[in-house]
């Protein structure tokens, strides 16, 4: 079984946003991106991770504009092959743990199913280098997964550090250990309690939502 992540996420390009078709989740999604237009709307926006741009299509038509990165080529070239018509869309090969200094601060940041990839242990150093390329009082915001029995992949494994693994089968029929945390709403409020103000998070049935200022 595979435990590289970028070499994972490279072969399931094509397939990347089957998940979201899942018919049981629809109303949460429909909800989600109901919310993220709206903080986004008018903000110039930092995306990273943005895979194919699943999410960075529900963003681009409120913000001013959006810069969107993420270290894998493969899914960038699905997300570049898209029709963005007059949005603002900028996109970089850029790894979310050593993002590039960039020339403007942006008012806004997002990651989309980005955060329950993060080990537990590199949590403030990825905030740490994530926040200043942001301006003081940017709108962060996150989502991703909440782990619901019969809907989300089974948990297969946890480390001694208190992340969780799937082991997820791509179609061409390689399977692939892939880390998959699931963290509570405590936990995330935790998580940036010392680098954030006004801290919201929204607990859908399928989804979470974090949304914060930066200090």
């Amino acid at each position: 079984m595979k435990s590289d992540m970028v070499s994972y996420y490279a072969q399931r390009a094509e397939e990347y946003e089957r998940i979201y078709a899942k018919p049981e989740r629809q109303d949460d999604i429909l909800r989600l991106k109901q919310l993220l237009g709206a903080m986004c709307a008018g903000q110039d926006v930092f995306e990273i991770s943005c895979g194919t741009g699943y999410w960075t299509e529900v963003i681009a038509p409120a913000a001013r504009s959006v810069v969107a990165c993420d270290i894998n080529e493969a899914v960038l070239a699905v997300a570049r092959a898209k029709e963005w018509g007059e949005a603002q869309v900028e996109f970089l090969r850029a790894d979310s743990y050593a993002l590039p200094q960039l020339n403007d601060a942006y008012s806004g940041g997002f990651a989309g199913f980005w955060w329950s990839h993060i080990p537990k242990e590199k949590l403030p150093s990825f905030l740490a280098g994530f926040h200043p390329r942001l301006e003081k009082g940017a709108l962060v915001t996150f989502i991703d997964n909440r782990y619901v029995e019969g809907s989300s992949t089974p948990i297969y494994r946890t480390d001694s550090a208190g992340n969780s693994f799937q082991s997820r089968k791509l179609a061409d029929g390689s399977s692939h250990e892939v880390l998959k945390n699931f963290p509570s709403e405590d936990e995330l409020r935790a998580a940036v309690a010392d680098v954030a103000d006004s801290i919201e998070i929204s607990l859908l049935e399928y989804y979470w939502l974090l949304s914060y200022r930066t200090k």
